[in-house]
């Protein structure tokens, strides 16, 4: 009710998810709302994704022989004291998804991310885990050479890095496929009703959504503007290569997965 209010909301998945049952956010279906996937929108428009990516394995292949790209490879010998992840898990999303993405390959799923933790026991077991948070300053002073992080950081790095004479290669884990997306909506007490509409439509334009495509995010609309033709191909090129359609773990599943993770992350990576 306030004038200082935000008209507009950028909100992790499990955010959106909260307003809208708790009624705060206005319904409304942008002019490409039916481009937007199922299972990535509400159905009401209270809110609906806009751009996101996949957990990565990113790697500077000057320092390391072989670089891996699957996380059954990160168990191997070579990489002693070499994987990293970006922050905690108990507290950074890109680590959670570390996590997350770990279960999913090893026999875990959206409601099991134990196998996730007791992987990671095994890479700090065989000494390939540290416990250095990763970051471009440490990968620069060869204290992560490899590192576990959304595909549009690693990949955004990968560029910067370039300038200071590091090969960073980025691969999306095929064996364990974890995406998440930003949504979008409206605050229902929009000081700027008309103009958060407005900004809306903008984002979801092809303009707007080729924005989030030169900064290594996946654009929502990505598929139906490549059959319109209308997406920027030359970033599209640049993104590492993925298959498959994203899934999302609903937001019960998160919250247990955070529990589990809660309880046992200190545990699996401690000694």
């Amino acid at each position: 009710g306030q004038d200082r209010a935000p008209d507009v909301l950028d909100l992790g998945s499990s955010f959106a998810l909260s307003a809208a049952q708790q009624g705060l956010l206005a319904p409304y279906k942008v002019a490409s709302f039916g481009d937007i996937p199922e299972g990535q929108k509400d159905p009401k428009g209270q809110w609906f994704n806009d751009y996101g990516g996949y957990i990565s394995i990113g790697c500077d292949a000057k320092a390391v022989k072989t670089c891996p790209t699957t996380f059954k490879d990160l168990l191997k010998p070579e990489y002693k004291g070499q994987v990293a992840l970006n922050g905690n898990p108990t507290k950074s999303g890109s680590a959670f998804g570390g996590v997350y993405a770990a279960a999913l390959a090893n026999g875990g799923s959206f409601d099991d991310i134990q196998p996730g933790l007791d992987f990671f026991a095994e890479l700090k077991k065989n000494g390939n885990y540290t416990p250095v948070e990763s970051t471009p300053a440490t990968v620069e002073k060869g204290e992560t050479p490899i590192s576990i992080d959304w595909d549009y950081l690693n990949a955004g790095y990968a560029e910067e890095f370039q300038s200071k004479g590091l090969d960073w290669k980025v691969s999306v884990p095929e064996d364990g496929k974890f995406s998440q997306y930003y949504s979008q909506a409206i605050n229902k007490d929009a000081p700027h009703p008309a103009a958060a509409r407005l900004w809306q439509e903008y984002l979801y334009s092809a303009e707007g959504q080729n924005l989030w495509l030169a900064g290594y995010a996946r654009p929502v609309l990505m598929t139906a503007m490549e059959k319109a033709g209308t997406l920027d191909k030359t970033a599209a090129a640049k993104l590492p290569e993925v298959s498959g359609t994203p899934s999302f773990p609903t937001e019960d599943q998160q919250s247990k997965a955070k529990e589990v993770l809660a309880q046992g992350w200190g545990k699996a990576v401690s000694g």
